[in-house]
């Protein structure tokens, strides 16, 4: 991991781009927790993180991205548009069968000339729809018309580990597919060890980047991917710093607060932010703005950019959330999430 166990394994030729926030905003991430829950939440104590890790994982059902058009007989025909699949669908079957991936499908809707039946998760609903391929003119093979992802890989920054179990929290936000914003449904996933190569600095109207490398060590698997963050355990425990307390939402305050973050080779900095227009009712991740403040780190990212989502933000001793978002007109100014909301998610 950057900053906190020099790896020396070889990278993988593919260059890896930060995770990028969801662009759609659920209500809820979670249940409400009882007192004695909280309570616990309160005693707890945790590493702060705010190395880089790499997250590869696979789909539960494929997403659907697209309905295009498919050429048959010198006609445009959209066969899985005219059965009814809609952008955003998660495609679980075909013909009975369950799918995970592009490759699956495609192979199921070529052996069916005569229709395939296609079962789709739509919102909390699933429906069933007859769609009958056509031929494709240049390949020969039948094809539904439809553009597919079944997986998805990044980089972003581990906010928490619990010492006591390997258990970690990062991002503070769910991984969506940049295209149609929905929150990507986790199958399988693991995290990797990577290598930063530097920063995009951020400017108005532009986001900034983190870039770096997959190497090839896998670090540990992830679990869940939340509205609230992504969520698993580390097969053996990085290089830590002493745990400490956990800060509750009523523990935020306005005022100053240090975020920890990883943008180079340097490892782990400290930079400081200042914390306003806190929202104690939250259950978000958008649950109080976040100003940077210092000059090293305006000068060296513009701001906050992406990659830098699940920093952690400690204030007065207590880690008390991790980075979210940034403003695109401001890349100073962006938004936290509550450590209390990520810990519920997690649960």
């Amino acid at each position: 991991m950057a900053a906190n166990k020099a790896y020396k394994s070889r990278r993988v030729r593919v260059i890896v781009t930060a995770l990028t926030v969801c662009s759609i905003l659920l209500s809820f991430c979670l249940i409400s927790v009882s007192a004695e829950e909280k309570t616990d939440m309160a005693e707890k104590r945790l590493c702060v993180g705010g190395f880089a890790f790499g997250v590869r994982f696979g789909t539960a059902g494929v997403l659907v991205l697209d309905t295009p058009s498919v050429i048959s007989d010198g006609r445009k025909l959209t066969p899985a548009l005219d059965a009814g699949i809609k952008v955003k669908d998660i495609i679980t079957k075909v013909n009975g069968t369950e799918v995970n991936t592009a490759e699956s499908i495609s192979l199921l809707i070529g052996k069916s000339e005569g229709g395939a039946d296609i079962t789709v998760k739509r919102g909390e609903s699933e429906i069933t729809v007859k769609v009958i391929p056509v031929k494709e003119d240049v390949t020969g093979i039948y094809r539904a018309g439809l553009k597919l992802k079944d997986s998805m890989a990044g980089i972003g920054t581990v906010t928490y580990v619990d010492p006591e179990t390997g258990n970690f929290g990062g991002l503070g936000h769910g991984i969506c597919d940049p295209e149609t914003g929905v929150l990507m449904p986790l199958r399988s996933g693991s995290s990797m060890s990577v290598e930063i190569g530097g920063v995009i600095k951020g400017k108005s109207g532009r986001p900034g980047e983190i870039k770096g490398y997959f190497l090839s060590e896998r670090t540990g698997n992830v679990k869940s991917n939340t509205v609230c963050g992504v969520f698993g355990y580390f097969s053996s425990l990085p290089s830590l710093g002493e745990a400490i307390p956990v800060g509750t939402r009523n523990d935020v305050k306005e005022g100053k607060a240090t975020v920890y973050s990883t943008l180079g080779d340097d490892g782990v900095k400290q930079y400081e932010v200042e914390i306003s227009k806190i929202d104690r009712g939250s259950t978000d991740n958008k649950s109080f703005v976040i100003t940077v403040t210092d000059p090293v780190l305006i000068e060296r990212s513009g701001g906050i950019v992406q990659g830098m989502s699940g920093s952690p933000i400690v204030q007065d001793g207590k880690l008390v959330g991790a980075v979210t978002h940034v403003l695109i007109s401001d890349p100073t100014r962006g938004y936290g999430v509550f450590i209390e909301n990520m810990l519920n998610a997690a649960k």
